[in-house]
């Protein structure tokens, strides 16, 4: 027996080959079977609702072919193990219709292909995806401005270049995250009013020339629009590489806010304490409190980059039409970015709605900063009537020499002041003591910047407000969407239900 021979006996003779059921066939039936049956019982009932709107079926064979489908063990099918003997659970779900209702099912497939149906399930399935994880996003938003409300007059350090920078807010700081993840949101919404777009009636690629209506068909499955192109129905992968694109985005904003509030966590910076259903110890060291619980969701959030960019890989340099490449392969690597997106937020919701914030920690180390005195030099333009950059050039030096003296900012004398500003401008400032230390007061600092998104907690507390209504009107956008994508599934089954009992 030769070579061919024997991987032939290997093989068998006759599809699928063995090893190409193993690797390929087999785990695309059992994540079909799990993510992909619903929606394709939902597009069987609504294209047979159509089929009969049109006359292309009679009511008694529209009848018998609901009976059948209602008729489907779906669990079995849940339970169901890839054998070989169908290529597909497309064809398996066939077959089942066709010895329950008989030849006429093979009209069910009347001017449809598994081309348009199939963009059309995987489009069903990312829109409840994302329907779910911007409901996580709303929730994480929720307690985001929660967590902002109650710090709004915690002063705290700001960063710019890793190196202290001037006095702000802890709201101010979580402000800035939350708009963050509202343009994440924003952005996720767009991929789901581009992926909520119909397919059917695209058939392979050229429509039918049935008298089927696309129209139909997008209202029964609940989308806003139809892929008029029917090319572009069936070939176009950017909805996506727009939610990808979208989620990989997501990830990464949320990866750099949970980088600083691990750093945050430990005892050099001492600020967080992360609480203990969210901390683990260590088997030897028994000090130890380990915030794990944001350690797990930056390794998280990295797979989920990792996930996301394996889409846009796999959509890079195929050609523009009916491609396995954006299909069963890939589909599951969409999939579980957006279920790791949404465990993320949910995770971040319960770790941010119990931590503990050591106000006085980021106070006292605010008030020894340096990171006031752009403040003192703004003064100093005020009272002296100085440009800033002659104004700028006094402070500096005053740094200098306080550096040098081993003072921190909030011990800087007037005198110190005065004799560099001889030095600069040939006189002493028109300061009082007063007046410098109230420039060097991180709480006036932050107090006297009012200007739009500013750190002020009066001008924190307007644009929290303001954040809140948004969320208010996320939320409700959210759940009409939502209730209108199950209502009208909802209505497919009593339709069908609707004949049986006629």
């Amino acid at each position: 027996m030769g070579y061919r021979d024997n991987w032939m006996r290997t093989e068998g003779s006759a599809f699928p080959g063995k090893t190409y059921a193993e690797v390929v066939l087999a785990p695309a039936f059992n994540e079909a079977k799990t993510h992909l049956l619903g929606p394709m019982m939902a597009i069987n009932k609504a294209h047979l609702i159509m089929l009969l709107e049109q006359g292309l079926v009679s009511g008694d064979e529209a009848k018998q072919l609901a009976e059948a489908i209602r008729g489907l063990d779906l669990e079995a099918l849940r339970e169901a193990v890839y054998t070989g003997q169908f290529e597909d659970l497309f064809f398996q779900v066939e077959h089942m219709l066709l010895e329950s209702a008989g030849d006429i099912a093979g009209n069910l497939h009347l001017a449809r292909s598994r081309n348009d149906m199939g963009i059309c399930i995987y489009r069903m399935v990312l829109r409840e995806k994302l329907l779910v994880v911007l409901g996580s996003a709303l929730h994480l938003k929720e307690h985001l401005l929660v967590f902002a409300e109650e710090h709004a007059d915690t002063v705290m350090i700001g960063y710019t270049h890793t190196q202290q920078a001037q006095p702000t807010t802890l709201a101010h700081y979580m402000m800035a995250a939350v708009d963050s993840l509202d343009r994440d949101i924003r952005r996720i919404v767009a991929a789901y009013t581009n992926c909520n777009r119909s397919s059917m009636g695209a058939a392979a690629l050229t429509t039918s020339g049935f008298a089927v209506s696309r129209e139909k068909m997008m209202e029964l499955l609940a989308f806003d629009e139809l892929i008029e192109n029917s090319y572009d129905a069936i070939g176009g992968a950017d909805y996506l590489g727009e939610a990808s694109t979208a989620i990989q985005l997501a990830a990464i904003n949320l990866g750099r806010l949970v980088q600083d509030l691990l750093l945050w966590c430990t005892q050099e910076f001492g600020v967080l304490k992360v609480a203990a259903p969210f901390v683990q110890i260590s088997s030897i060291m028994p000090q130890k409190r380990n915030p794990v619980s944001l350690e797990h969701m930056r390794a998280l959030l990295s797979s989920c980059v990792g996930n996301t960019n394996t889409v846009l890989t796999m959509i890079h340099n195929t050609p523009f039409g009916d491609i396995v490449d954006t299909e069963d392969d890939m589909q599951p690597y969409m999939w579980r970015s957006l279920d790791i997106m949404d465990n993320m937020y949910r995770l971040l919701a319960a770790v941010i709605g119990t931590v503990d914030v050591d106000k006085d920690v980021l106070r006292k180390r605010t008030e020894a900063s340096f990171a006031t005195v752009t403040e003192l030099a703004d003064t100093l333009v005020r009272t002296d009537g100085l440009s800033f950059r002659k104004a700028h050039h006094i402070v500096s030096g005053v740094v200098k020499q306080a550096m040098s003296e081993g003072i921190a900012a909030n011990e800087i004398s007037l005198p110190l002041l005065n004799a560099v500003a001889r030095e600069v401008i040939g006189r002493d400032s028109s300061l009082t003591a007063a007046a410098l230390a109230l420039a060097l007061d991180p709480v006036h600092f932050v107090h006297i910047r009012s200007l739009p998104g500013g750190p002020n907690p009066q001008e924190m507390k307007r644009m929290i407000d303001d954040r809140q209504q948004t969320l208010a009107s996320r939320r409700s956008w959210l759940q009409q969407t939502g209730d209108n994508v199950h209502a009208a599934l909802s209505r497919l089954d009593e339709t069908l239900l609707g004949w049986s009992e006629d």
